[in-house]
């Protein structure tokens, strides 16, 4: 089964509003109507309406770092996925940083992919490996216990999801995997998804790499056969590099 590419880029916590409309109008003027890959663009939740009206019938699809599992309520600070549905298609969830950084854990990241599916939206599954697991001979131990994790309860592989491996080592440090790691992890992401649901809905499901992507090594990931595509960072805030990546996994 032929699996369309999709680039995500991850704007975290960066970009002052003026900021945001340029880079948005800048990838819109480079990117609006691409063929042969999707494309989503992650802004911070302040800018969403700003990216929704910005990339209005450009193709692009807007989407969101992340959110509560609640659909509203006295939660002070949080954005529901009902809250989201007029302005974003895409939902980020259990990355990294909302692990090691805020304490998410499997079982909340298991509660809000399933809140992001119920709002009819589109989840990006992060996951991912911190160094010391990875030296110490864990990343499959770690990508198992995150994806059963995460898919507790669910009988079976939502249709539209995405799942992105990033290694949390190569994520803004510079270390990105080699092309070939890449492609181990994803092909091995794809088997225990095998396992745990069949063959043919891991075979249809797209699995991204995530981790210092650049305008440089876009183009190795891309020949990787289980690489769906890549989840980029520090990269997507710059309108010509973040082309040059999307352009890198045009069939």
């Amino acid at each position: 089964m032929a699996r369309i590419p999709v680039v995500g880029g991850n704007w975290k916590m960066n970009t002052a509003r003026s900021e945001a409309q340029d880079l948005l109008r800048d990838v819109r003027a480079r990117l609006d109507g691409i063929a042969g890959v999707e494309v989503i663009v992650f802004p911070p939740a302040p800018w969403i309406a700003d990216a929704a009206d910005m990339l209005c019938s450009s193709g692009l699809r807007v989407g969101v770092q992340n959110v509560y599992w609640e659909p509203k309520g006295a939660f002070t600070g949080e954005i529901s996925p009902v809250m989201i549905g007029a302005t974003a298609t895409d939902v980020l969830v259990g990355h990294s940083e909302r692990r090691h950084v805020f304490g998410e854990t499997d079982a909340e990241t298991n509660r809000k992919l399933r809140a992001v599916l119920d709002a009819a939206l589109r989840p990006t599954l992060a996951i991912g490996e911190l160094r010391e697991e990875a030296e110490g001979g864990q990343t499959e131990a770690v990508l198992r216990r995150q994806l059963l994790g995460a898919f507790e309860g669910f009988e079976a592989l939502p249709d539209n999801l995405i799942v992105a491996y990033e290694p949390v080592w190569a994520i803004g440090t510079g270390l990105a995997a080699t092309a070939d790691d890449a492609q181990e992890r994803c092909a091995l992401v794809r088997r225990i998804l095998a396992e745990r649901f069949n063959h043919s809905s891991a075979d249809a499901c797209r699995v991204q790499y995530g981790g210092s992507v650049n305008a440089e090594n876009a183009a190795g990931y891309a020949a990787c056969p289980d690489v769906d595509g890549v989840l980029v960072g520090g990269a997507s805030l710059n309108g010509a590099s973040f082309e040059a990546i999307c352009r890198a996994f045009v069939a």
